[in-house]
């Protein structure tokens, strides 16, 4: 199973190819953020795609490790200049979690789920993460790069290799129930979406996106457990303010506003004795 660069441009939309500047795909690479973090990034409104199947030392948030089998998911950085930095850059992430969704609608794929701040749930486990760092060049342009990790066809046993510290199970496409599409196109829809949400955020903002995320919140009305500055916080999630934070409603406290963090552990409310 291979990308093929060439195949993936032709799939693209008229707007992101015209925006284009660079788009790379790789037989294995360590980490596509990292080769675009360390490249000359695009002018302001281009973009830059690094793609691979096969990623041998993917990052996560905190400096955690994204780990899948060589050949079983689709992992896909963009760079993006913004012409002045966004007043609410760090909701950024949330923003392309939903243009996440809308490529995978885009395959046929139905039902995926955001899990603040940055994990796409799909049937309850973890189809996707999100990485975004930014990458400064001048005092007011600013550069971002975004990493977008798809769960295609895990092996059976690979969820075993993982261990028990994790949150959710193990989600990938091929048990979605519909034929999915090539490769090439999972990346050109990606793309697609993905530029769209960074020209939108760049003119917007956060607002537009507010009802959208809150209308594929996973942890919505969930108990749930966030580790904050080295901190257990305990509640229910009550949804995203407008600048992004999650909203969760503490048993013996006022609602707390949690705008850095790690959701560690999550119950149905209706499933609690």
């Amino acid at each position: 199973m291979t990308l093929d660069a060439d195949g993936v441009r032709t799939l693209l939309g008229g707007v992101t190819r015209a925006k284009l500047e660079l788009l790379e795909t790789f037989a294995e690479i360590d980490s596509t953020n990292s080769y675009l973090m360390q490249e000359s990034q695009p002018q302001p409104g281009g973009v830059r795609v690094a793609a691979t199947l096969n990623q041998t030392v993917g990052r996560g948030r905190y400096g955690k490790r994204w780990l899948s089998p060589s050949g079983s998911g689709l992992c896909l950085s963009l760079a993006y200049t913004f012409v002045r930095k966004p007043e609410n850059l760090p909701a950024l992430t949330l923003a392309v979690g939903l243009g996440a969704i809308k490529a995978l609608q885009a395959c046929r794929v139905d039902g995926v789920m955001l899990k603040w701040p940055n994990d796409l749930v799909l049937n309850g486990g973890k189809l996707g993460g999100i990485l975004t760092e930014a990458h400064t060049h001048s005092a007011k342009a600013i550069s971002i790069v975004t990493g977008i990790g798809i769960n295609i066809d895990i092996a059976a046993g690979f969820e075993l290799a993982l261990g028990p510290d994790r949150t959710l199970p193990v989600a990938d496409l091929r048990t979605c129930g519909v034929e999915l599409p090539s490769h090439d196109q999972i990346a050109a829809h990606l793309i697609n979406a993905s530029y769209a949400t960074f020209a939108e955020y760049e003119a917007c903002g956060f607002t537009p996106f507010l009802n959208r995320w809150l209308t594929h919140d996973w942890l919505q009305g969930q108990n749930v457990t966030v580790v904050a500055q080295q901190q257990h916080v305990t509640g229910i999630a009550a949804g995203i303010d407008e600048e992004g934070a999650l909203l969760l409603d503490p048993d013996d406290n006022e609602r707390q506003r949690i705008t850095s963090g790690s959701v560690v552990a999550t119950t149905r409310v209706q499933d609690t004795p």
